[in-house]
């Protein structure tokens, strides 16, 4: 097999196998601080929109040799199982997108979820819950759903015991770009109707007078010889209920909101 071939493969092995025993860390095998900082009163994790990142979210890896298939959301997703944690043998190494992980922090390992995403963990024993954000690959053992930080384990009360039985809960944060995108194309949009006249000349004139007092584009629809003065399109409800109000009050009572 070619050199560089021969690299890439334990470059992507040594990445991917963040919860598994490798070379490339000094303990052999995992266990707790010997002088943990007090972790009582580290934050919970604070969902907001991420890109998912380019490092650890290639569609299928392969660990011990299993494959496993990456999710392209985790929008819904919800599971219960078994959860493990891992510590100072981690510590302050990569993680599967190239993060350096923080056993201090409320982060954690999952096998198939895009990184990084927030999910909630509840303790099914003692329903102590605890917000994570997913940044690494892991627990690459049988019967095992997710590898919490030793922070997240510790407000879960789940050290002593190593594992617990749990529930999680993804908490999918949209993307806003596009949630504002797709907001604008669903969004109706709103005429009020001032008066209806035969008279076109003159609805024309107080559409222009109307258009520089309230600074309002207009339209004037015609129908069976009636034409009538509409303001807008006004996108948002609330703005247009308070002009039709205004026009109400100022000359022009018959006013209403059209929706389109």
């Amino acid at each position: 097999m070619p050199r560089n071939n021969t690299l890439a493969i334990l470059l992507l092995t040594a990445t991917l196998a963040a919860c598994s025993s490798g070379g490339r860390y000094e303990l052999d095998d995992d266990k707790a601080p010997t002088s943990a900082p007090d972790v009582t009163k580290v934050e919970d994790a604070h969902p907001k929109y991420e890109p998912y990142s380019r490092g650890g979210n290639k569609k299928h890896y392969t660990v011990l040799g299993k494959t496993y298939q990456v999710m392209d959301t985790g929008e819904g997703y919800a599971e219960k199982g078994i959860a493990s944690w891992y510590g100072a043998k981690f510590h302050g190494h990569l993680t599967s997108n190239g993060e350096t992980y923080d056993m201090y922090s409320m982060s954690a390992a999952h096998k198939t979820l895009p990184l990084p995403s927030y999910v909630k963990v509840t303790n099914l024993k003692n329903d102590k819950t605890v917000i994570v954000r997913v940044n690494d690959r892991g627990p690459f053992h049988e019967n095992r759903i997710i590898d919490l930080s030793y922070a997240a384990a510790h407000r879960l009360d789940m050290l002593k015991t190593g594992t617990a039985n749990v529930s999680l809960e993804v908490i999918y944060i949209a993307n806003p770009e596009s949630t504002a995108l797709a907001e604008l194309k669903g969004t109706e949009l709103h005429y009020i109707q001032v008066v209806a006249s035969s008279n076109k000349a003159r609805l024309d004139s107080l559409a222009n007078s109307l258009e520089q007092k309230y600074q309002v584009k207009s339209r004037v629809q015609s129908a069976n010889n009636l034409y009538r003065l509409q303001l807008g399109p006004i996108g948002q409800v609330q703005l247009a209920n308070k002009l039709t109000e205004k026009l109400k009050q100022e000359g022009y009572p018959q006013s209403y909101l059209l929706t389109e």
